[in-house]
């Protein structure tokens, strides 16, 4: 699996913070929204890149146990359609921001 190429595109995020929202610890208070953003996509692909690998290693049958590799397929697979439910979310709220300008 190739590297996902968001990353290049939510540069251009502005450091939007999430500093005195409540319920928010200050650690995470004190991080820009796009830099989350792009931890959590790393994530997700490294994610992909384990269960790319746990998935060649039990072809060469270089894995015994099969089922550590469907754990790092559905690990994977789960952080991508949850990212990808952020994404939509974003776009709609962008979307929303859009139509109440006009």
């Amino acid at each position: 699996m190739e590297t996902i190429g968001i990353k290049s595109r939510i540069d251009g995020i502005s450091n939007f913070s999430l500093e005195g929202k409540k319920g928010i610890s200050n650690e995470k208070a004190e991080k820009p929204f796009g830099d989350v953003l792009k931890e959590s996509i790393g994530e997700v692909n490294r994610l992909q890149n384990e269960a790319e690998k746990a998935t060649k290693d039990l072809a060469l049958g270089k894995a015994e146990n099969i089922h550590d590799v469907m754990i790092s397929m559905e690990k994977a697979g789960v952080s991508f359609r949850l990212m990808m439910q952020v994404r939509n979310k974003i776009i709609e709220a962008y979307q929303e921001v859009m139509r109440m300008q006009v």
